[in-house]
């Protein structure tokens, strides 16, 4: 059943009680003048807290006026989400800033929740930052989310020292990919080809719009509504996957794959390729692991003459609609998302910047030789559709997907299905 807004809230009861009593820090907020000392308030998940605190502790020293509270949400992005959806949907909601993910702004802005920021900002202050973070921010040529410091992009890593060994550069093609991955299965070089997220999550939506994009098909088009699910481009991408697993070239267990799990898989030597985020490289390359110094970076395969296509995440701020001090939560927005504040967060968590500048600072390369590969991969950034029924429309793919991967379904079937379902849903 596509997931609603009835839904979210459901999934949530347990967090529903904390909801209630995190919104009573909303009768709080005084209607006083921003001369007076004002707080503004967000929610983020827990293991974020102690990235922001540093920032947080420089910004009030610099503006005493202005105290921000942080509220440690749950670990799980989509309970954030939902935190943040029912506390909106109940009224006087206390958050000021709206730390979010590039999946929900078209929901939140086509709801009314978040203020227009684009009066705020010039052509000049846009061309600073990378193209496709600029435009998730984006819904209906209005922005609604300031890039922050996690520009996530799909990557695919490689064992360097297996293809160097075998006398292979790396694959470009999937038919490239596909022949890497058999020969060296074949040699017993790994016991598997290729790791990749296929359980019924977000992360399956991401891989597949790469493949989908590597293909040259569509998944829908944000301006026109058109959907491209149940085309040949479509049908042969999902085709693809799933001949990786009727191959045995990717494990009968990657329905129940996360990134975490093809990550711990991939960095314990059982495979050649992995697609994930960059989040995996310094655990990839941490001392304890077994492959450090042996692994490439580079974007997902394509088929000759379509570029390399990487999925765009990345998180970044907004300005809740019901917040009294707007013009304190744009100072705040400013600080967190500036060069230094930028250039400290990338050098202490690995976290890829929003800035342009920043994938080629020395201080940044010496430490993440990397990021200048997964800066290029950002000129190729596939957006996923800024709709405001982005999580039905996802959840629509990703069970017909599940159904084509565990041979519930043909590929022509499971996408003709979800192309009919996902234009049934957008006609409302």
């Amino acid at each position: 059943m596509p997931r609603t807004f009835l839904h979210s809230l459901r999934r949530i009861g347990l967090c529903l009680g904390c909801t209630l009593l995190i919104m009573l820090l909303g009768s709080l907020n005084a209607a006083s003048a921003w001369a007076d000392p004002v707080t503004l308030r967000f929610l983020v998940a827990a293991f974020e807290v102690p990235v922001w605190q540093p920032l947080i502790t420089e910004f009030e020293s610099q503006h005493p006026e202005i105290h921000i509270e942080v509220i440690e949400g749950p670990s799980t992005s989509n309970l954030v989400e939902d935190l943040y959806v029912s506390a909106f949907l109940l009224g006087n909601a206390p958050y000021d800033l709206v730390y979010m993910d590039i999946t929900w702004v078209a929901k939140f802005a086509a709801a009314g929740w978040l203020e227009d920021l684009s009066p705020r900002v010039t052509p000049e202050q846009a061309a600073q930052f990378l193209p496709g973070a600029w435009k998730g921010g984006q819904y209906q040529g209005k922005l609604y989310r300031f890039p922050a410091v996690r520009a996530d992009i799909g990557a695919l890593y490689y064992r360097q020292d297996l293809l160097e060994e075998y006398g292979y550069s790396p694959p470009q093609t999937f038919a490239e990919l596909i022949q890497i991955c058999q020969v060296l299965q074949a040699q017993g070089a790994v016991p598997w080809g290729f790791l990749w997220p296929g359980k019924q999550t977000e992360g399956t939506t991401a891989l597949f719009i790469e493949v989908l994009s590597g293909f040259g098909g569509n998944w829908i088009d944000p301006e026109t509504l058109a959907v491209g699910l149940d085309e040949s481009r479509a049908i042969a991408a999902l085709n693809f996957l799933v001949s990786t697993l009727k191959q045995g070239i990717s494990p009968p267990g990657t329905v129940t794959y996360q990134e975490e799990e093809t990550r711990r898989l991939f960095q314990n030597g059982q495979a050649v390729f992995l697609r994930n985020w960059p989040y995996a490289w310094p655990l990839i390359n941490a001392p304890t692991s077994p492959i450090q110094g042996k692994v490439g970076i580079q974007g997902m395969v394509s088929q000759p003459s379509y570029p390399v296509p990487a999925c765009q995440g990345g998180w970044g701020w907004g300005i809740a609609k019901t917040s009294r001090y707007p013009e304190a939560a744009w100072e705040v927005i400013q600080f967190f998302s500036s060069e230094t504040a930028q250039r400290q967060i990338a050098n202490q968590y690995g976290y890829l910047p929003t800035r342009k500048s920043l994938y080629t600072d020395p201080p940044i390369v010496e430490k993440y030789p990397h990021f200048p590969t997964l800066g290029t991969l950002q000129d190729h950034a596939v957006l996923r559709p800024a709709i405001a029924q982005y999580d039905q429309a996802s959840d629509i793919l990703q069970r017909y997907l599940t159904a084509a991967f565990t041979q519930q379904m043909s590929p022509q079937a499971a996408m003709t299905t979800a192309a009919r379902e996902t234009r049934q849903l957008l006609a409302g």
